[in-house]
């Protein structure tokens, strides 16, 4: 199905829109285009963390102050609201399980789903009184589609597509979400900031874990989790090191696990395969080729599809992190009623707790929560 992507500006001459902005370079862009193709528009600034170090403070309050400039170039007015219970409720207390429990979740799906596209889409609709809302993502919706339904789509750029990230929204508020930049490239969002001179055209992209910044990892999540040092084996259970704690590392790692060179060893880098948490071990293999970082096969919980589940099995893509290229892929039911994946040719570094992505060409279907991960099926 070949769909239309490009808002229709024209019709929505006067409408109101809340956009989210952070104080970063493609919020900034998003906020002139809305406001240069005639709509009403309301910026929000959104405070999703309670800052317990003075770093954290000053980083937010640069980005609101950033946020404040854009507007005032702009001539649009900035609201401010706090997430930060609903961020930690909805968001924070699954990411912190997750990594007790040996995983590796991707929060900033979770933060999309239950902040941005639920507590903001509802601020933004019942409170500010918006027709649509607007966010500063890589991604495009479908308009006018021959099925009538509106479909979540790829951006243009291939590098910075983020639809990965918006896989689990609930499909029923995309016909009142705008992605003003889904169509462009960075070098061109960019390009634009310049144009209209605001103050985040040259900024860095902001990166870490969403909403809560770039803090170093390690001493954040130590805050909250009591770390564990263990072993770090081999898949015969041979001893090769040391490990700071499990949840510092995550499946295909091989940079941070400082193994020296063994003798009884093949030369080849590390890499993190597997970890057994009641033993409290690391598993780990040398080489890139290695057989134990491809799987075949990976089961699926918590399903979350734009339209809703489709009717399986289905051929498709799926990408099984976020950067990581399409593998063709059948989806289908497992015997015991969940979803399994089962791809055409073994992917690399399937973590559990990681999601898995599925697409149609442009158009992002939907995913799930990879449960168990399958070498081959002597593994099952």
């Amino acid at each position: 199905m070949q769909f239309n992507f490009q808002i229709p500006y024209a019709e929505l001459t006067g409408r109101h829109v809340v956009l989210g902005l952070s104080g970063g370079v493609d919020s900034s862009v998003s906020a002139a285009l809305l406001k240069a193709q005639g709509l009403k528009v309301t910026a929000l600034f959104m405070k999703n963390w309670e800052e317990d170090d003075t770093e954290s403070y000053c980083a937010a309050a640069e980005d609101r102050k950033d946020a404040q400039m854009v507007c005032d170039i702009l001539g649009i007015e900035l609201k401010t609201i706090n997430f930060a219970a609903e961020y930690w409720d909805r968001v924070f207390e699954h990411f912190l399980a997750e990594y007790a429990a040996g995983r590796t979740p991707n929060p900033d799906i979770l933060c999309n789903k239950e902040i941005k596209f639920k507590a903001f889409f509802d601020y933004a609709v019942r409170i500010l009184k918006a027709d649509f809302i607007a966010t500063g993502h890589y991604a495009l919706r479908s308009f006018d589609a021959p099925d009538g339904k509106v479909h979540l789509l790829r951006g243009l750029d291939g590098n910075k597509d983020q639809s990965y990230f918006l896989h689990a929204v609930d499909g029923r508020v995309l016909p009142q979400v705008l992605f003003p930049i889904g169509h462009l490239n960075k070098p061109q969002v960019r390009e634009i900031a310049q144009e209209y001179g605001l103050p985040t055209a040259r900024k860095k992209d902001s990166t870490g874990i969403c909403f809560i910044g770039e803090k170093r990892f390690h001493q954040f999540l130590e805050h909250y989790l009591p770390a564990k040092p263990g072993n770090i084996v081999t898949p015969d259970g041979t001893t090769v090191g040391r490990h700071d704690g499990l949840m510092f590392a995550t499946i295909g790692q091989r940079r941070g696990l400082n193994i020296g060179g063994r003798r009884d060893g093949s030369g080849e880098p590390w890499y993190v395969i597997d970890k057994n948490v009641e033993k409290n071990e690391l598993i780990v293999t040398q080489g890139h080729e290695s057989r134990y970082l491809y799987f075949k096969s990976v089961t699926l919980i918590k399903p979350t599809f734009i339209l809703g589940l489709p009717e399986l099995p289905l051929r498709c893509t799926c990408k099984v992190r976020y950067r990581a290229p399409d593998v063709p892929c059948t989806l289908m039911h497992d015997e015991d009623g969940t979803l399994r994946a089962v791809f055409d040719t073994p992917v690399l570094a399937a973590a559990a707790g990681q999601s898995a992505v599925f697409y149609q060409e442009q158009e992002c279907l939907g995913g799930a929560i990879i449960d168990r991960t399958f070498r081959a099926p002597c593994d099952e």
